[in-house]
């Protein structure tokens, strides 16, 4: 007896498919973003075999985007998003402003109205919240300052895109009704979402952190797994339905007011398997509403559709950032990050086209222009490491591990890598350091270590550590795969390096150690040695003392 498993079907086909095609895909080197696109395409509509419900898979896909939003939350303070407010508020709507007007001169030539211009080029003024953040998370950007701006910049467009979907059928409907009802609708909506973040920082912050304690006072991990994803979900659900905000906005509350109790690192990592699955249903419900023949149809429309999202939007965020004067290598972040559109432009669309402001070509375009823009972003951010790399080859490096003999290799010098320094201040043996972000290389500069800048994966970057010549790599990095890469590399240079690392479970120990590495360090059995020593050393008082 077969059952009608409409869900069951989605969730097999959009993963199983998607996780064959980004396997491929990263095989041959490209970014299983195209995979997981690719496996939407296939299973959507406008090809031929099995097509996959096209209502179920865009709402488990705003679940990834939600789960997403609510882990950058939970890394982001609300002192983070006041820290950057000078930036990325008239940044970003500035940005917004300026794409916007772009697309609304494109759809001008095309021959289109002024309200099919305005929602074109809304559409692709916003990026995706899942392709900005996977990008910033897979190089350990999101809590360097500028990840800070991107996320804050990123938080401000979803802002302006839910007043742009709320105020849209009021600008749909306006002309023919009374005109004066459009500053109301306005004056309505900034009331809700003010009124929304009021009740999270008055409210959630007392009652959210409470909830997840009580959670993990039961001594259940199920249970405290549960009030993380309840949590999550019920905030956004409940911010849509009672304050008229997005789902993502809800969720990135909920994070982010979590994020003062202790649990945020437990709850993050509770959170993460979920979401990432979700997150690859998002990339497969994008590739599903793609329809392959207007690349044919229309090439030069999509053509200049993606130079607006991938040249005019980025340029003019550089242009921004700059004139606020911070670095190049921030303008260049930042520009690259918001080189494509996603999950904001697709619903703009929809709701365009059931308010008739736009027609299906203008829809067609914004799909393609999202599917070219999210497979050509890892591309920018490849040629952008490269840059960076380039500049940090340029830069003048330390002469001294060129002749040392038997030094220490340091790979990372963050908040570990730091206090690894600490413990061989006294050593007689030298030390150079390998360091990607600016802030921990100034600081080991300041305590007078030898700095090579730029990301250890890079062969030359090693060999120009004095790798060859080594005694002993040490690996801090905090991402495993990264780690394991740069162990490969490092073991294929000197193989008889001695190598420790750092793990963060026994799976990562045994992964790590299958590369290369000579020894592990897990933090917790490090914890949990250190606390049992002193518990053995420490002079317990006698019961007489005890009484006086």
């Amino acid at each position: 007896m077969v059952h009608h498993t409409p869900l069951i079907a989605t969730l097999c086909a959009g993963l199983v498919l998607a996780f064959i095609l980004g396997w491929v895909a990263s095989r041959i080197r490209l970014s299983p973003l195209v995979g997981y696109l690719l496996a939407g395409i296939i299973i959507g509509p406008f090809t031929p075999g099995y097509v996959a419900d096209q209502e179920l898979i865009p709402q488990l896909a705003e679940l990834g985007v939600i789960l997403l939003m609510f882990g950058v939350g939970l890394h982001f303070s609300l002192d983070d998003l006041l820290s950057v407010k000078h930036i990325a508020i008239p940044g970003a709507l500035a940005q917004i402003a300026a794409a916007t007007a772009m697309g609304a001169v494109m759809a001008w030539l095309l021959g289109w109205g002024w309200g099919a211009g305005l929602v074109f080029g809304l559409a692709l003024s916003v990026a995706s919240t899942v392709v900005l953040l996977r990008a910033l998370e897979e190089r350990r950007l999101v809590e360097t300052p500028r990840g800070k701006i991107a996320v804050g910049w990123l938080i401000v467009e979803d802002l302006a895109m839910v007043l742009a979907l709320v105020l849209l059928p009021a600008f749909a409907h306006g002309t023919q009704q009374d005109g004066g009802s459009l500053p109301i609708t306005i004056a309505i909506t900034l009331g809700k979402v003010a009124a929304f973040v009021a009740f999270m920082l008055l409210v959630g912050r007392r009652v959210i952190p409470a909830l997840l304690e009580r959670a993990a006072r039961s001594g259940s991990k199920e249970l405290f797994t549960l009030s993380v994803l309840s949590i999550a979900l019920g905030v956004a659900f409940g911010s849509a339905m009672l304050f008229g905000v997005s789902f993502a906005l809800g969720a990135f509350f909920a994070g982010m007011v979590l994020n003062e109790s202790e649990l945020s690192h437990d709850a993050a990592r509770d959170s993460l398997p979920l979401r990432d699955a979700f997150a690859v249903l998002f990339f497969v419900s994008v590739g599903m509403l793609f329809d392959p023949s207007i690349l044919v149809r229309e090439p030069l429309q999509v053509l200049a559709t993606c130079l607006i999202i991938v040249a005019g939007k980025s340029l003019a965020a550089f242009a921004i950032v700059r004139l606020f004067g911070h670095p190049a290598t921030v303008a260049n972040t930042i520009a690259v990050s918001l080189a494509q559109i996603g999950e904001f432009s697709f619903i703009l669309a929809a709701m365009g086209l059931d308010l008739q402001l736009i027609e299906k070509p203008a829809q067609d375009l914004i799909l393609a222009g999202a599917i070219l823009s999210i497979l050509l972003n890892p591309l920018l951010f490849v040629l952008l490491d490269r840059r960076e790399q380039k500049l940090a080859v340029d830069r003048p490096r330390p002469m001294a591990p060129l002749t040392w003999h038997n030094h220490m290799v340091l790979i990372g010098f963050g908040r570990v890598g730091s206090l690894i320094a600490d413990g061989l201040s006294d050593s007689s043996r030298n030390i150079v350091v390998i360091e990607t972000q600016d802030v921990p290389a100034d600081n080991a500069r300041a305590r007078g270590i030898p700095v090579i800048y730029g990301n250890a994966v890079a062969p030359d970057l090693l060999s120009a550590a004095g790798i060859q010549r080594a005694g002993t790599l040490l690996v801090a990095s905090p991402n495993v795969l990264e780690s394991a890469r740069i162990i490969k590399l490092a073991r294929k240079q000197k193989p008889d390096l001695y190598i420790i690392a750092r793990a963060h479970s026994a799976s990562d120990e045994a992964y790590l150690k299958k590369r290369g590495a000579n020894e592990t360090v897990m933090g917790e059995r490090e914890i949990a040695r250190c606390m049992a020593a002193l518990a053995m050393t420490s002079r317990v008082p006698s019961q007489a003392e005890d009484l006086t």
